[in-house]
């Protein structure tokens, strides 16, 4: 029985170092708190393995693993701010654009005045 690898999906560049640079900073918070990767781990359900990669910064980390991390260093908050609607300028222009384009009206037409 052959079986196949999975192949680990590639990011772009800014990915990458993004996930790196949180990586790094949730170690650092950890260490700061004199906690060991033993008890962060098991206070955010996590196996020591997958904070060691989520602290090296691996990009395959579950979403949900490093918000838990993130919850159990107490740092969960900061999430709240992420690709907020309020703050998405780009994607309020381009909405703004569609509701102008919706509200065509049709060309010179009689109004309906039958009651």
């Amino acid at each position: 029985m052959s079986h196949k690898l999975r192949k680990r999906p590639e990011y772009p560049f800014e990915v990458e170092e993004s996930v790196k640079q949180l990586g790094e900073r949730l170690r650092l918070a950890r260490i700061r708190r004199s906690v060991s990767q033993e008890e962060m781990a098991q206070k955010s359900g996590i196996t020591r393995k997958t904070l060691s990669e989520i602290e090296k910064g691996h990009a395959g980390a579950s979403f949900g693993n490093v918000l838990a991390v993130l919850w159990t260093l107490g740092m969960l908050d900061g999430v709240k701010h992420l690709a907020d609607p309020e703050t998405d300028e780009h994607g309020r222009i381009l909405e703004a654009a569609r509701q102008r384009q919706r509200v065509r009206h049709s060309p010179a037409s009689e109004p309906d005045n039958d009651f």
